[in-house]
């Protein structure tokens, strides 16, 4: 089937994408402006996101279309990439069917934007494209796995003060005075000393004897 075949038959069908594609041939029909919601993929998730851009790829689900020609998917990925579509599958790779009937169809995931099959989709009930090689598509640097939500720093915890009060241990007894222990005498401060006048110089200390001189003649 071409690609203006498949278009015409979703025409008739009243489920719109933006773009059909044949990868053998290279073949691109337009059915729907990208400022507009196409149908495919049905509501509410057609209408989600800054651009939510619909492609029908002419093949099967169950033989993935990445094992052949992509002729065109760069030009694709390109016009994509000037709508603000991340080259990254958050999702991961699509699941190959019949396994693609239960994919998970995360909405946490729909909601961080990227590439996604039809059968990554919240609310869409759709087998395709199957398990395609997404590194073909959007290069080989892209991650196989789903992308791990980014997650928020850990508050560092307060800084412990330099010196700690020694806590009481619980085996140390308080030690309490005896009822009939003497009291203790009070300390008392030194006199001053007394002021020094002209009439009266500041007493001298007692003098030091002097013992016998170690010299001899």
């Amino acid at each position: 089937m071409s690609a203006r075949s498949a278009a015409a038959d979703l025409l008739k069908e009243e489920r719109p994408p933006h773009l059909v594609w044949h990868p053998g041939s290279g073949d691109v029909v337009q059915l729907v402006p990208v400022t507009r919601a196409a149908l495919l993929l049905g509501l509410p998730a057609g209408r989600e996101g800054r651009a939510c851009v619909q492609i029908m790829v002419v093949g099967q689900s169950r033989v993935p279309f990445t094992g052949s020609l992509l002729i065109g998917v760069e030009a694709i990925v390109a016009w994509l990439d000037t709508w603000g579509v991340a080259r990254r599958w958050p999702a991961g790779p699509p699941l190959p069917s019949p396994q693609s009937y239960h994919a998970e169809r995360s909405r946490r995931e729909w909601a961080r934007g990227g590439h996604f099959g039809a059968s990554q989709v919240p609310t869409a009930e759709r087998p395709d494209p199957g398990g395609i090689d997404i590194r073909r598509i959007t290069g080989p640097d892209t991650p196989v796995a789903p992308i791990p939500a980014p997650r928020a720093p850990l508050p560092e915890p307060p800084a412990a003060p330099l010196l700690l009060a020694r806590p009481p241990r619980a085996h140390e007894p308080v030690r309490a005075e005896p009822a009939d222990a003497p009291a203790r005498p009070a300390r008392t401060a030194p006199l001053p000393a007394a002021p020094s006048t002209p009439d009266h110089p500041p007493p001298q200390g007692d003098p030091v004897p002097v013992g016998s001189s170690a010299l001899s003649n």
